[in-house]
């Protein structure tokens, strides 16, 4: 049955809590209106001719500004506003640590892997790895690990646009919300096939734009409320959110936990490695000109979210302190309608015409939000397919044309999966998924590329074992974790197969991922290694000093 009325919550502190019915109404209309410009305007930027270079990085046409607004926009996910900003708001402390974690793991990637992965690639991770190695097997095990870590991230945010249409405009109807999957879905399948690189880009940098500055204005607004006094507002959190002085110190979110010291410090891990090493966020580094100019677009991308950080910092603890941990656990046990809830306790008990266009455009950035990231996810997943699969195994070579036609059904394919696996999954908890994507990142890729760009002797018997054995540990550790059952907010909370100490793999996967990697290399024995070190001096100031890059992959 279709709830017809706004969602009504609880009110605390004398904040409004509820979506009047011209928020829905205008939101409504902010969120067709976005959808309809957005893909005009991929269908406006996209490939005009069969060109694979037009296609996969867009001739690398961006400015520096331009380029790190879309590596930002590609790295703040859904899963980042909803699901930090919801730890944030129910957990205090730990969410502020997990936020910053977010950060310096772009951070990383630039210091790190930006340079050699734009050097050594060319369109998908699969060049990357394939620069020292070359052959099918490490295309396509690159184009396998790269589904296995975007997919579900996927079907989370998939799922998730649901779930925030039916929050918003205060429906319940399941129907509905398999309605919206199928819709929002097949639009970011329009958005990849049909923009590109360049389409899919200029998405990113409207949606960062909107998410930086409708945030921004929530953010002094909850500032104001408090007089500008940061002490206050933490004060008023702690007071609300049940658990007193232990909200602004490290340890809650893992209390429940047998080792919450060790728990917290896997799922850091598990952030600062795995988030920045996703392939929708690398093969961002493959659309810089030079070297210089992707040290450029990340001297832009990082300050972009580590703004992003202080916003959803200071929303989540304004929705804490201003409507009570209690309400937020009310509405979503995740957390994940905090931002929403806190935008909207951000205006008071009187809502002018104006703040409700503020929230009209709140919830918009966070449903272009959803669009964006699965479009950017749909892109790498089609591009891996195309350029690492067909084109590797193809018994002659394909034409642009040919292979551009084959990226574009792969969006298509990809994007249809995502779509069925999300609406069976809808009415789960999501939780495992966000995690098993970010362990996959961390234990399987990270390894992989640090060891493809820096370690000479490092064999392709290394790689297959680094990229196989660290997806295999995770996905056999992710089984016994308290995410997938023996805990009310599991995916199978009915089940209780809770083996595995801590929440996330990472402390474990992570150094099994490194460790299979240097095991496999042994392994190859010294002969191997010997050719390697020499294959790799060979490209050495190729991919660390920045020469230019080879007109064809490998």
């Amino acid at each position: 049955m279709i709830t017809t009325a706004a969602p009504s919550l609880p009110t605390a502190a004398g904040v409004l809590t509820e979506f009047s019915g011209s928020a829905q109404a205008m939101s409504l209309v902010g969120f067709t209106a976005v959808a309809t410009v957005t893909l005009l305007l991929c269908v406006m930027t996209g490939p005009d001719r069969d060109d694979l270079d037009e296609f996969y990085t867009g001739y690398s046409s961006l400015s520096p500004l331009r380029n790190g607004l879309a590596i930002a926009g590609d790295y703040i996910s859904a899963a980042t506003v909803l699901g930090t900003g919801g730890v944030i708001a129910l957990f205090g402390y730990d969410g502020v640590v997990l936020a910053l974690s977010t950060a310096l793991s772009l951070m990383l990637l630039m210091f790190l892997l930006a340079e050699p992965l734009r050097n050594a690639g060319r369109f998908t991770m699969g060049d990357a790895l394939a620069r020292r190695m070359p052959g099918r097997t490490v295309r396509i095990t690159a184009c396998v690990v790269t589904i296995a870590a975007l997919m579900p991230m996927m079907l989370v945010q998939l799922a998730g646009t649901g779930d925030l249409l039916a929050f918003i405009l205060g429906f319940s109807n399941d129907s509905l919300k398999t309605g919206v999957v199928v819709i929002v879905g097949a639009l970011m399948i329009g958005y990849a096939a049909i923009g590109g690189m360049k389409g899919t880009a200029l998405i990113q940098i409207i949606k960062i734009v909107m998410l930086l500055g409708s945030g921004g204005i929530i953010a002094v607004l909850i500032l104001d409320r408090f007089d500008w006094d940061l002490g206050l507002l933490l004060g008023a959190a702690a007071a609300n959110s049940g658990v007193g002085s232990g909200y602004l110190h490290s340890g809650l979110q893992f209390s429940g936990g047998p080792y919450p010291e060790l728990d917290m410090i896997s799922a850091e891990l598990t952030v600062v490695l795995g988030g920045a090493c996703l392939p929708h966020v690398t093969m961002r580094m493959y659309t810089a000109r030079s070297a210089r100019q992707i040290r450029r677009s990340l001297s832009w991308a990082v300050p972009s979210v580590a703004l992003f950080v202080l916003v959803i910092s200071v929303v989540g603890f304004g929705a804490t302190a201003l409507i009570g941990r209690e309400v937020i656990a009310a509405a979503d046990p995740q957390g994940n309608t905090a931002y929403l809830l806190g935008s909207m306790a951000a205006f008071g008990t009187e809502v002018s015409t104006a703040e409700t266009l503020l929230f009209t455009t709140v919830a918009t950035a966070v449903f272009l939000t959803l669009l964006a990231s699965v479009a950017g996810m749909i892109l790498a997943c089609a591009n891996s397919l195309a350029h690492d699969v067909f084109a590797a195994v193809a018994s002659a070579p394909l034409t642009p044309r040919r292979e551009m036609t084959i990226a574009r059904l792969s969006a298509g394919a990809v994007g249809v999966t995502a779509i069925v696996l999300a609406t069976l999954v809808q009415n789960r908890s999501l939780q495992p998924l966000v995690t098993l994507s970010f362990c996959l990142g961390a234990s399987a890729i990270a390894p992989a590329l640090v060891y493809s760009l820096f370690w000479r002797r490092y064999t392709r018997t290394g790689l297959m074992c680094t990229l196989i054995g660290g997806t295999l540990a995770v996905l056999v550790l992710m089984t016994g974790t308290n995410l997938v059952s023996g805990s009310p907010y599991a995916a199978f909370p009915r089940a209780d197969f809770n083996w595995f100490p801590f929440t996330t793999t990472g402390l474990v996967s992570i150094p099994l991922g490194f460790a299979c990697g240097w095991l496999g290399t042994v392994w190859s024995g010294r002969g191997r290694a010997e050719e390697q070190r020499r294959q790799y001096e060979a490209v050495e100031a190729r991919i660390l000093a920045g020469a230019a890059r080879r007109s064809t992959g490998n």
